[in-house]
């Protein structure tokens, strides 16, 4: 069965917004999320939905200077101060179940928490990681990139710049420099490419009627449509970035990454190990076993004895030892030993075309039956039932945010769902 479907439409398949917005301190970023952010509830509710509110996840307390914006403008607004990243997964459940528009303002704390959590766990001196530990890290920061993609919220993300870096040779012949090539955003190293839109925040300083002025600018690093890349806006807003938004399937289906898909059938279900682990280790058997067989039927040295191998080798594999050894497939080293047995002992093999084992057994199955008697399966124990929470607990269960999850609200997410 083919993964491509030709009879299946191609529609637009992401309902809400993923940004994100990145640079220096002072260039704008909370004003250009929070203008968004204000912009895009409006919409919301201009395509036909309620005006949803605004949650900020904060780590650097600039919620309480962009609150009077969302005040001005109607838009309902709860923040929170949090840097830890157990937070950050919650706060995408609770956007989504309160469909609520979530800010991340700094996603670049974050990132520093795990790591230096995950640092003062594993003892680290001085708190810094060492090389394999981001072998950890990595999968425990995909939870969020994997929530954050798939999650039916508008989700903008802002974080600080970060610079990248790439050796250069010098133009004398000399050793290779360690040079800055251009600004990313600081956080895990592939978080930059997650937003369908990202923006650098540029601030610059202007020289105007003999008063310094700065100028802040948002240039467009990324834009999924191609309608915005590589434009520049001064101050920008909601309105900048509209082209993009309008694409969206706002108030459609929402199709993120399917992550239940995996290459876990390309792995030995019993050892763990690649499917190609698995074959060497079989190939290694068979050849151990028409060795056996050889030393069994031709156990001389004389040069008679050599040649009777050597002819039973090319009469059934077509090969020499060299090419069994690195070239033939483990399959086809099997049917050689079969026809060699079948030769040599007037019989099949166990790799007979009439039932091939290929298995790699851990214990034999009498020594799996005696362990089956000495440990009998034990009865799962009995837990007494939770007891049934009343209406009025219910109704008092709050999110992150601190807003009560009620009926009202279940019935939301479910519908939105």
């Amino acid at each position: 069965m083919s993964l491509f479907d030709r009879n299946s439409p191609l529609k637009p398949n992401q309902a809400y917004l993923k940004m994100g917005i990145y640079g220096n301190a002072g260039t704008g970023k909370t004003y250009t999320g929070s203008k968004v952010a204000i912009g895009l509830a409006e919409y919301v509710k201009e395509k036909g939905g309620a005006l949803p509110p605004v949650f900020f996840l904060d780590t650097e307390t600039g919620s309480t200077w962009a609150k009077p914006w969302f005040d001005q403008a109607g838009v309902e607004f709860i923040s929170i101060c949090t840097r830890s990243f157990s937070d950050l997964k919650q706060a995408v459940a609770d956007a989504e179940k309160e469909q609520a528009i979530l800010i991340v303002d700094s996603i670049t704390h974050f990132w520093i928490e795990l790591c230096l959590t995950f640092a003062r766990q594993r003892k680290r001196k001085d708190n810094r990681l060492e090389f394999q530990d981001y072998g950890a890290i990595k999968p425990m920061w995909a939870q969020f990139t994997e929530s954050y993609l798939n999650s039916k919220a508008h989700i903008i993300l802002c974080g600080r710049a970060g610079n990248t870096y790439e050796y250069q040779e010098k133009e004398d012949g000399g050793k290779k420099e360690l040079i800055s090539t251009g600004t990313k955003m600081k956080a895990e190293s592939e978080m930059g490419y997650e937003p369908s839109l990202l923006v650098e925040m540029i601030a610059e300083k202007s020289l105007e009627r003999k008063k310094k002025l700065t100028i802040r600018k948002g240039y467009v690093v990324k834009d999924r449509s191609t309608i915005l890349d590589g434009r520049e806006f001064i101050n920008p807003g909601f309105k900048v970035f509209l082209p993009h938004i309008e694409l969206l399937n706002i108030g459609g289906q929402h199709v993120g990454v399917d992550a239940s898909r995996n290459s876990a059938k390309l792995f030995d279900q019993q050892t763990g190990k690649p499917d190609w682990q698995k074959e060497k280790l079989q190939k290694e058997i068979v050849l151990e076993e028409i060795q056996n067989l050889l030393v069994m039927h031709v156990p001389g040295q004389a040069a008679i004895d050599k040649q009777r191998k050597i002819k039973l080798i090319k009469d059934h594999f077509n090969a020499t030892w060299k090419e069994l050894e690195e070239v033939l497939s483990a399959e086809a080293v099997r049917q050689g030993y079969d026809t060699m047995h079948r030769e040599l002992e007037g019989k099949p093999s166990r790799y007979s075309n009439q039932g091939i084992d290929d298995s790699i057994p851990d214990f034999k199955p009498a020594d799996k039956a005696a362990a089956a008697q000495n440990n009998p399966p034990k009865e799962p124990e009995k837990t007494p039932a939770a007891p049934a929470e009343s209406a009025a607990a219910t109704t008092e269960k709050r999110g992150l945010f601190g807003k009560p999850i009620t009926a009202k609200t279940a019935e939301n997410a479910a519908s939105a769902a």
